[in-house]
This record gives C-alpha cells, structure tokens and sequence, in this order.
C-alpha cells in the first residue's frame, strides 16, 4: 500500500503536483523516500494519484503522476459536525474521528457553557493538521473544512443545511426524539449539533428549536463529550445507508 500525500496542487494537464513543506519534509525526513519511490497523492476535495517522486528539496516536492486512483466513497450526505469547543485533547479526538467518520466539515463553536479556550475566529491551525493526517491514515481524498470557530448563535443564522439535529441530553427541558428513531429519506445535506462538557444553555436550546432544529437524543446513558460525535455520525450515516 503507497504512503499517501495531500498535494498543494495537482494538475493533470502537465501531469504533475507539488507537495507543500509538511508533506516534503515528512516524504523525504521522515518516510526517506526519494527520487523514484511510488507514492500516492490526493488533492483533498476528492481525486488521488499514484504517482512517482521526481524532485525532494527540504520545502517542497514534485511528483510525476502515473494514474488516477479510485478514492474511497464518501458519504452520500454531505454532514456538517457543528462541535462546541472541548478542552484539551478531546477537540483533537473529535476532530480526527470526525474526519475518519466522513463529516464535510467540522465548525467549532463558541457556546454559553463551553470551558475551552476558543475565540471566535481563532480556531488552532492544529486542527486542520489533525484532518489532514486523519484523511491520510484513512485513505480519505477529502479533507474536511475546518472552520475558524464561530459564536453559536451566529453559526445558527448563517448554516444553510437542508436538516438541523441537535443532540440534548435525556433529561433536557425538551421534548427530544431518540437518533435512531429519525426514519426520513436521506437529505441533500445535515448538520448535527453536539453541546460542550456542559451541555447547552436553555436559551441555546429554545434559539435552536425556534431556528428549526430537531431536537434529538441518542438514549438514556450519560456519554463522554467527545464520544458523542462519533456514535452519532455512526448511526445517521447507518440511517441512510452510509455504512
């Protein structure tokens, strides 16, 4: 199995792609591949080559691709995880199985409860790093978008998906249907809402419903926060026929 690469630019027209410095140095540093060695590349929005190393210098590199490679399926629904900020290591979790799971993009939020030390805006760059590496290890040609981080009610104004879920715990003051329950045909889109360590704010609760989100429980267990995304992506893509 080729070790893969996201490109910075691949044109098939000259038959070439360039790596960026990240890829250079692990291909050539850390790999210690060179000149001649196969690889495989992938644009990040879908397409891979096998390809071969043409050129290494401590910044960049060059291949030459061979072929177009059949990249793995995605998800027929185009998922947004909508994730208020967790602390520490857990955004990285969610992040990287976030992406391995097939979401289209991962929005950190800013939420009444979140304890993380995230600003609108300001969202690490080390996320984007984790999709990239997660896309890598899972033979994914699309490397989800990763946003900069957005206050809750803006990101409520501004989605545009064709379906709105947002998780709530059990005993919230709403009435919430169970996950697996969600018996529609597919959207051409969804956007899942998942709380932080504290949950959702009541006003954040009533400001979802009332912007058309359906409130949703995925049962009667108390579950890690950064568990959450994942078991949910899992039984919504296994709704509509992902899995």
């Amino acid at each position: 199995m080729l070790p893969r690469f996201l490109a910075d630019t691949i044109d098939a027209r000259s038959g070439t792609a360039q790596l960026g410095e990240d890829e250079a140095r692990h291909l050539s540093q850390v790999l210690r591949l060179g000149i001649g060695d196969e690889v495989a590349v992938f644009d990040g929005a879908g397409r891979e080559f096998r390809a071969r190393v043409e050129r290494v210098t401590r910044s960049a590199a060059e291949v030459r691709l061979i072929a177009e490679a059949d990249a793995a399926p995605e998800p027929a629904v185009r998922l947004t995880l909508a994730q208020a900020a967790l602390k520490g290591e857990k955004m990285d979790d969610v992040v990287r199985d976030a992406t391995m799971m097939g979401a289209s993009a991962i929005e950190p939020l800013v939420t009444a409860n979140v304890a993380a030390h995230l600003k609108a805006g300001r969202a690490p760059e080390r996320w984007r790093r984790i999709a990239i590496a997660s896309a890598k290890q899972c033979r994914r040609a699309v490397v989800p978008r990763i946003g900069a981080g957005m206050e809750f009610d803006a990101w409520l104004a501004d989605d545009r998906s064709a379906l709105r879920l947002l998780l709530v715990e059990p005993a919230g003051a709403v009435e919430a249907r169970r996950l697996a329950d969600l018996a529609r045909a597919p959207p051409e889109s969804v956007s899942l809402l998942v709380g932080p360590e504290g949950g959702w704010s009541a006003a954040e609760v009533s400001s979802a419903v009332a912007a058309g989100c359906v409130p949703l429980t995925l049962g009667r267990r108390t579950l890690r926060a950064d568990a959450v995304p994942v078991i949910a992506i899992g039984v919504i893509q296994s709704l509509w026929g992902d899995l």
